[in-house]
Order: C-alpha cells, then structure tokens, then sequence
C-alpha cells in the first residue's frame, strides 16, 4: 500500500500571522514538516513559532514582506532544499464597484496576490525541485474563477493567482514539482473582512450575516494539508472549497 504521507521536509508559509497562513502553519507542523513562518508582523510569527515548538514541533519565523524582491532572495538564500511552500499571502481592499475604485488599492492587492507569489516562486523554485520532491501551493479564491459586482479589483488579482497557477503547472511538467491551486469560498476569519472594509466592523460583520456556518481558517488549512499530504505522484491541480450555505460568489443561503 502507498503511504499518503510524504517524507518530512521544510515548508514555508507566507501570510502566517494570522488565518489561513496560520492555520496551515499549524497543520503542517503536525503532520511533520519543519514550517519557516513568514509575514510582515513580526511579533505575530514569532509568537506562533514558540506556540508550535511548545506543542512539540518544529517552526521557526522570519519577517518578511513578500512584495521586497531583494528580501526575498535573502531569504531564500538560506535553504538548500525546500520541500513545501504555500503561497498564502494575499487579501482585499475594498469593494468599491470599478466606476469608483481605488487604483491604489487594485495596485496593493495585485502586488500582494501576484506579485508576492512570483517573487516566492521564482526565488525558491531551484530548491523545490533540489528536494526531489517539491510541492508549490497558490491560495487563491473563488473570486479567481468568477466574478462578482464590487469585487473586481480583488477578482482580477485572484484570476492572476489562479493563471500564475495553472501556467506553472504546464510550464514545468515533468519536474519533480507539484503545482496545486487551493480555492476558498467564503470563510470567517479574524481579519479578512475587516482588514477588506478598513476596520469598519458593522461592514466586516455584514458579509457572514445570517451563514450559519461559513467556513473557518482550519477548514482551508486541512484542505491544503491534505493536498500537500497525497503520494508524490498524485497532483491537486484545482480544489474548490465553499461552505454548504455558499454555491456562488453571489447565491449564498442566509438564515434570518
């Protein structure tokens, strides 16, 4: 019988200060990797680091602000090999419809989004494929597949996360490298909205209003546990993942 578990390696979450990134973080500690820990905030990474360790596993942080090219390379200058990197880092601003959107803001989501992944990809591409058997996660989001009204400047930075995707999966077929796409629908956590409506709370709170259960930051990260998990020969290329309440980005079951 073929294990489902690959052999424990490093991997690297971006955006781990909190959520998703967090989650994942977490998941993949215990499942055995050696998780490195980056995200601007310095204090949240290394508060999660010393979580993980005190709970016996193995996790180390490193601020890092996945935008700075010049701080990426440093950064992964320090690997040799590398076995995992999830690609978390991300977000939205705004929802503003596109006659009145922030170009400032579609310019900070698509360099988070897109940009960030690219810098981190290409940065640790050799050391995914020196380890034998690399594996390279893009968080995306439904908003990568559809659109919605107010969304597009968050769609469009999704839609380049999801296309940074699926040509890297062509582009380096036949490599010893794994190129999986994890797709969110709507999922509640501490920040995402709120960080979305510029700390506006009363707006954050309106998004999960009447969703009995959306889902939750450790739904996605077993998702993408799972995925990294399977036997190296099987590939994840696309998984969506929505809340039962959720069948769009715009058909939602809402409880009142």
């Amino acid at each position: 019988m073929t294990s489902a578990s690959p052999k424990p390696s490093i991997a690297i979450v971006t955006g781990a200060s909190s959520g998703i990134g967090a989650a994942t973080a977490r998941r993949l500690a215990a499942a055995g990797h050696r998780v490195v820990l980056t995200a601007r905030r310095k204090d949240r990474v290394e508060a999660l680091a010393e979580e993980i360790r005190a709970a016996g596993h193995q996790a180390t942080a490193y601020p890092l602000d996945v935008t700075d090219r010049a701080a990426v390379d440093e950064f992964a200058s320090a690997f040799k090999t590398i076995g995992v990197l999830v690609n978390n880092a991300g977000g939205a601003l705004g929802a503003d419809p596109v006659a009145t959107g922030d170009p400032d803001d579609w310019r900070r989501m698509y360099e988070t989004n897109v940009i960030g992944t690219l810098n981190l990809t290409q940065a640790l591409l050799p050391k995914l494929e020196a380890s034998g058997d690399g594996t390279v996660v893009v968080v995306s989001s439904t908003a990568g597949h559809a659109t919605y009204e107010g969304g597009a400047g968050y769609v469009a930075a999704k839609h380049g996360a999801h296309v940074l995707a699926e040509t890297l999966r062509l582009e380096i077929v036949g490599r010893p490298v794994r190129v999986v796409e994890i797709a969110p629908g709507m999922v509640k956590t501490e920040e995402f909205a709120l960080t979305r409506f510029a700390g506006d709370a009363e707006k954050a709170a309106k998004v999960y209003q009447g969703v009995a259960e959306p889902l939750t930051a450790d739904d996605v990260a077993d998702t993408i546990t799972w995925a990294v998990t399977r036997p190296a020969h099987v590939n994840i290329d696309l998984l969506i993942v929505r809340p039962r309440a959720q069948a769009s980005n715009s058909k939602v079951h809402r409880e009142v």
